[in-house]
C-alpha cells in the first residue's frame, strides 16, 4: 500500500509508541550547487531524535513571487522524529543557517530552505509556526515531491497529495514544475541493515 494512505496506521501507531512522530518536511535551493546544498541539509538534519525514512525525487521549479532569479531545485523528505514541533522548527532554522541561508527578499534566492510541512498528529496555529503548513496545498513545488513520496497523505481541505498535484498541474497559468531525477539520488534512502550487537 502506498505511504501516506489509511493502512499506514500501523506504522505510524508504531511510531508513537516510541515517542517518535512522521513527518514531512519540504527542502528547496537556487543558489549555488542546488543538489549538493539538499543533500548537506539533508545529512544536517539527521540525527538520533531524526532519521531520515524517504527523499523524493529531486524537482526543478519554477520561481513564485519573485520571477527573476534563478529556478528552484526541491525535494521533500519524510522523517521521523523525537523532537517536539519547535524544537524540530529549530533545528530547520540551525541547517539554514549554518548552509548560509541569509533572510533578506521574501520569496528571494536563498542558498537553503527547509519547511516544516505535517506531523503527525499535530495541528496548531501560531506566531512562529503553524501546521500543517498553511499554503503547501498551493504550492506546486510542495506537492509535486510530496504526491511521489506519500501520494495518500491528506492535504489541509479533503483531498490527498497525489490529487492536490494533479489539480495544480491542470490548473490555468500553473507554474513549471519537472522532475529532473527519481528518488535514491539521495543515499540516505539507502536502507542499511543494522550493526551487530556487541
Amino acid at each position: 500500500m502506498e505511504p501516506g494512505a489509511s493502512g499506514n496506521g500501523e506504522r505510524a501507531a508504531q511510531g508513537r509508541s516510541g515517542g517518535w512522530r512522521r513527518g514531512f518536511l519540504g527542502l528547496g535551493a537556487n543558489l549555488g550547487d542546488r543538489e549538493a546544498q539538499l543533500r548537506a541539509a539533508l545529512d544536517l538534519l539527521a540525527g538520533d531524535d531524526l532519521r531520515i525514512e524517504g527523499v523524493a525525487g529531486l524537482w526543478e521549479t519554477e520561481p513564485v513571487g519573485l520571477r527573476e532569479q534563478p529556478w528552484f531545485l526541491n525535494t521533500v523528505a519524510e522523517v521521523a522524529t523525537r523532537l517536539e514541533p519547535e524544537a524540530l522548527l529549530r533545528r530547520a532554522l540551525a541547517v539554514e543557517r549554518a548552509l548560509g541561508r541569509v533572510r533578506t527578499v521574501r520569496w528571494g534566492p536563498r542558498t537553503i530552505d527547509v519547511d516544516l510541512l505535517w506531523l503527525e498528529g499535530v495541528v496548531r496555529s501560531g506566531a512562529e509556526l503553524t501546521l500543517p503548513h498553511p499554503r503547501m496545498a498551493e504550492r506546486a513545488f510542495v506537492l509535486a515531491p510530496l504526491a511521489e513520496l506519500a501520494p495518500g497523505l491528506r492535504l489541509p481541505g479533503g483531498r490527498t497529495a497525489r490529487e492536490g498535484a494533479e489539480a495544480l498541474r491542470a490548473a490555468p497559468g500553473a507554474p513549471v514544475v519537472r522532475r529532473l531525477r527519481p528518488p535514491g539520488w539521495y543515499p540516505g534512502n539507502v536502507v542499511r541493515p543494522a550493526p551487530p550487537a556487541l
